[in-house]
């Protein structure tokens, strides 16, 4: 890639205009640009296009006759990773923004595209191109909103850089790679993480207001492998609440629509994911799916220890029972839910097997949820590894 094509331009929608993917947008940020221009061809939840863009960027599509490719993606090795010395209040032990302040201070990049937070909100995301240590730092920790990674394109243009690192979630990175030859890049690396239920601004603070017991001192939050929500506060304390506690009643409808329609949790199309649903409590997920991603890791060989991913338990009953429970929006007694999560931690699902489980959930309700309320975008917006999987299971009409 050398100059970018000359290509009409399309005027940025306006901030709060109605977007194209209308309920579903994920607000990714293209539309804040003039590479709208492409959104019908670009956005995920208009146009999936996961198989192609997978032979794009990997040089071929997942085997659906491949237990973890129908899973995980295409890749060329998966582990368990974390930091040797963790970076201090990094949500884990800080391997991503290792790797991006590797990348830019040995010259493989310019700039880094990584989202830091807002002066007045640590929850409302601000995406920028990170060109210092100090800057990549300060983008540590998961923002668990809607960002518009992608409105800093035009930036990216008119900066003249070649060579960039771009971090993102899945539908992020669809859309990226839908553009990827219009960018005028020499190089694009993209580090990605694994991605579900996002919520508003407005929808993360009545999750928290509804789950967290000091809703105002959260700093970040996960939904781990112990099938607890872990919330650490400002004290340095972390709250633990039952999955199966939650007042799904309350937050059935909090997720965005487009997290809810999404089939893409573990960035397809990412060429490194970093994340923790596949490695055991403590650990990273690391899935080199290219070169490039193999590059990357690289970096941080000497910096982290490594395991062999595993894989134990039996993941489908659980799934199986959680169709109607969702669906139904059953909601445990604290004490009942603080000891069935004791018990199915024990004996549940780990590792490789847990993350199935995520998968097969978040897959079997986001499929009847875009059949209730989208039918006619079935057919076309589930990809096939999606459907076979959702296949395996029995769901109400």
């Amino acid at each position: 890639m050398t100059a970018a094509p000359k290509h009409q331009k399309a005027k940025a929608l306006k901030p709060n205009s109605k977007r194209p993917a209308k309920e579903l947008c994920s607000e990714c940020g293209l539309c804040d640009t003039h590479y709208i221009h492409y959104v019908k061809t670009a956005c995920a939840f208009i146009n999936q296009q996961i198989p192609t863009l997978e032979t794009q960027t990997h040089g071929r599509s997942r085997d659906l006759d491949k237990e973890d490719d129908l899973y995980f993606g295409v890749h060329q090795q998966m582990m368990a990773a974390r930091k040797i010395e963790p970076i201090p209040g990094a949500q884990w032990t800080g391997i991503v923004s290792t790797i991006a302040i590797e990348m830019l201070e040995q010259g493989l990049v310019e700039g880094v595209v990584c989202v830091q937070n807002t002066p007045e909100d640590r929850f409302t995301p601000m995406p920028i191109i990170a060109r210092t240590r100090e800057e990549i730092l300060a983008a540590k920790v998961n923002k668990p909103t809607l960002s518009p990674n992608l409105s800093i394109l035009e930036q990216i243009a008119e900066s003249g850089l070649k060579k960039l690192l771009v971090i993102g979630v899945g539908c992020q990175i669809q859309a990226l790679r839908a553009v990827e030859k219009e960018l005028g890049l020499e190089q694009l690396y993209v580090l990605g993480t694994p991605c579900t239920d996002n919520v508003t601004r407005a929808g993360l603070q009545k999750f928290l207001e509804t789950t967290s017991r000091s809703p105002e001192t959260v700093v970040y939050y996960e939904f781990m492998q112990d099938f607890n929500v872990h919330f650490k506060h400002e004290d340095g304390s972390t709250e633990l609440v039952p999955f199966f506690g939650l007042n799904t009643k309350e937050l059935k409808d909090v997720f965005a629509p487009s997290c809810l329609s999404c089939f893409d949790y573990v960035n397809s199309l990412a060429d490194l994911v970093v994340g923790y649903m596949g490695a055991p409590y403590g650990w990273q997920w690391i899935v080199v799916r290219n070169d490039r991603g193999q590059q990357m890791l690289d970096l941080v060989n000497n910096a982290i220890e490594t395991q062999a991913v595993m894989s134990k338990g039996d993941r489908t009953a659980a799934v199986q029972q959680s169709i109607p429970a969702y669906d139904k929006a059953v909601t445990l007694p604290m004490w009942v839910a603080k000891i069935m999560g004791v018990i199915i931690d024990k004996i549940g699902p780990k590792g490789l097997e847990y993350a199935r489980f995520s998968i097969d959930s978040h897959f079997t309700r986001n499929y009847l949820f875009t059949k209730r309320n989208y039918p006619e975008k079935l057919e076309q917006h589930v990809p096939e590894f999606a459907k076979k999987i959702v296949d395996r299971y029995k769901l109400p009409e």
